[in-house]
């Protein structure tokens, strides 16, 4: 599985791994960065930014849903996601479930999601697979 031309996928996962260096974790020092593609081809990055009030705290996911969203694209082909212990990707990083069903009100279970580890493996899944049965008004 791949969300186009390779040269668009190495584009993606290196604006995810950027996004992942501007996280602000003094707390947890678990950085994670995502990079998301809507299907008018914009790139929407995001980080997690955390708060001493753990409630408070946003995910690198729905961080760059949420500027996406605030910018009037609501229609995505796939996002990037990487993730480790200060800024060091050795295991891949899943969203959490929160942002798992934040991304399917705005994509499809076939949507692609791509997982980082170190420098160049690459997990592809699709949010269906993350999520299955995900809850859907109407």
């Amino acid at each position: 599985m791949s969300v186009g031309p390779e040269t668009r996928e190495q584009e993606l996962i290196e604006k995810a791994k950027e996004a992942m260096t501007k996280a602000y974790a003094p707390y947890s020092h678990f950085h994670v960065g995502a990079a998301l593609l809507a299907k008018n081809g914009q790139i929407f990055t995001g980080c997690n930014i955390e708060n001493a009030s753990y409630g408070v705290c946003n995910c690198a996911e729905r961080t760059a849903l949420f500027k996406a969203v605030s910018e009037g694209v609501r229609e995505f082909q796939a996002i990037v996601i990487v993730g480790g212990m200060n800024g060091n990707s050795t295991d891949f990083c899943p969203p959490c479930g929160v942002c798992r069903q934040a991304l399917s009100e705005f994509c499809g279970p076939d949507m692609k999601v791509l997982l980082l580890k170190g420098q160049d493996q690459v997990k592809y899944m699709t949010l269906g697979e993350l999520l299955p049965e995900a809850f859907y008004l109407g």
